[in-house]
């Protein structure tokens, strides 16, 4: 929809010019789906920080993105609720990172823009990083759900 409504595409140069978010990731250092049984909980512990670290990043695309306003808010609450689920997942939940008020409002400060453009590339960079990141929770949990009892 970005693409359309905004002519924001992956071949963008602005786009390349600003991807500088530093956005969460899921790296193969964070425990690789064949030896994951010893990195289980490191992993679990950087999704749940990392979907915690999302919420700001989502909540810059619902103020930007309005036109998707409902939709957004509803990602961004069902993405909070994820965290937390996973967060009770791990050994010890107090080491899982959650942004305080004041990180949370460095970062926004840091999103802003008075270019339309670099907002709309900005969040298209957002939302493509977020699919990347749930796509790597997803085969996480399944891989979990498939190799230890429990549920999710």
């Amino acid at each position: 929809q970005m693409c359309e409504k905004f002519t924001v595409c992956e071949n963008s140069m602005e786009m390349l010019l600003q991807n500088n978010l530093n956005l969460p990731r899921v790296t193969e250092e964070d425990g690789d789906f064949l030896t994951f049984l010893s990195f289980q909980d490191k992993c679990l512990r950087k999704i749940s920080s990392g979907l915690y670290t999302f919420q700001t990043y989502l909540k810059y695309v619902q103020e930007t993105f309005t036109s998707e306003n409902q939709n957004v808010e509803s990602l961004s609450y069902s993405t909070e609720h994820l965290a937390h689920t996973i967060r009770q997942m791990v050994i010890n939940p107090e080491e899982v990172i959650i942004p305080d008020a004041a990180t949370q409002e460095i970062l926004r400060a840091k999103l802003k823009s008075s270019k339309t453009w670099i907002e709309k590339i900005t969040t298209h960079l957002i939302l493509r990083d977020f699919t990347s990141f749930m796509e790597k929770t997803v085969r996480a949990v399944r891989y979990l759900k498939n190799t230890r009892s429990f549920s999710a």
